[in-house]
């Protein structure tokens, strides 16, 4: 469990109000107010889907505001937590009792945690983030969500690293099985060829990217920015999966009130 930051006993502090520009901008209450609200929510919500890591965003209430398309995709399939309706659930009654009792941290007391849920190929971990509105509040206006990744080098990021670097299809192919976790033997007896063959594919894919060995070349894919496919499911009003994003900088908005 992560604990809120504080500051030791013997700092010292010159008290002052928080984001003074913040919070004037904060007490207009006008139409361009409320339409710069809804599009900074409508960009909120086109950036998070552009994101390849499952991200949600869970209300005081405790339903769930907003969910980008990576978290769509992964509760669709075999991860152990899903929705039902509004509400995020787990699979296993072990699993919501932790994930229950890690949002009422994060909502009431502010703090962070790391869930580890399901078991075998289907485990993952989850971040929970408590979003105050304002620095030092112990409570949250939301949580947010962050759905571990599945695969340490995602597909589109081995693929555009690829097509970077000018690697032939047969290359691409043995870099994907490299990032997975093949050994080049593997790789070999899986595509039917000879291990020297599969070898020199990997000598010309560390010459084209000037990697001087198999773990650097990894790590090269691992780091890279995740990449969102243009092509998805439809997912309807970009604005929000429930129409939370809006609801947020609702609340946003009347902080000040």
């Amino acid at each position: 469990m992560f604990e809120p930051v504080t500051t030791p006993p013997n700092a010292s502090i010159t008290p002052r109000a928080p984001w003074p520009a913040l919070t004037r901008a904060m007490s207009y209450r006008g139409p361009e107010r409320r339409s710069g609200a809804a599009l900074m929510a409508r960009l909120m919500a086109l950036a998070l889907d552009e994101i390849d890591y499952g991200m949600l965003m869970i209300g005081e209430d405790g339903h769930v505001m907003h969910v980008n398309h990576a978290a769509r995709m992964e509760l669709e399939g075999q991860h152990p937590l899903m929705l039902d309706g509004r509400v995020l659930r787990a699979r296993d009654l072990r699993d919501q009792t932790a994930l229950v009792d890690a949002l009422q941290g994060a909502s009431r007391r502010g703090l962070r945690r790391l869930l580890s849920l399901g078991d075998g190929e289907h485990r993952a971990g989850v971040s929970v983030v408590p979003l105050p509105l304002l620095p030092g509040e112990a409570s949250s206006a939301a949580t947010l969500l962050v759905l571990g990744k599945s695969q340490v080098c995602g597909a589109l990021s081995v693929q555009g690293f690829a097509r970077a670097h000018k690697l032939s299809p047969g290359e691409e192919q043995v870099l994907i099985a490299l990032c997975d976790g093949a050994s080049p033997s593997d790789i070999a007896q899986a595509n039917g060829v000879a291990i020297s063959t599969v070898r020199t594919q990997i000598a010309n894919i560390r010459a084209k990217t000037g990697s001087d060995s198999i773990r650097s070349l990894i790590h090269q894919v691992a780091v890279l920015p995740p990449l969102v496919g243009t092509l998805r499911q439809p997912s309807g009003d970009h604005r929000s999966a429930f129409g939370g994003m809006g609801t947020l900088f609702g609340v946003l908005a009347g902080v000040h009130n």
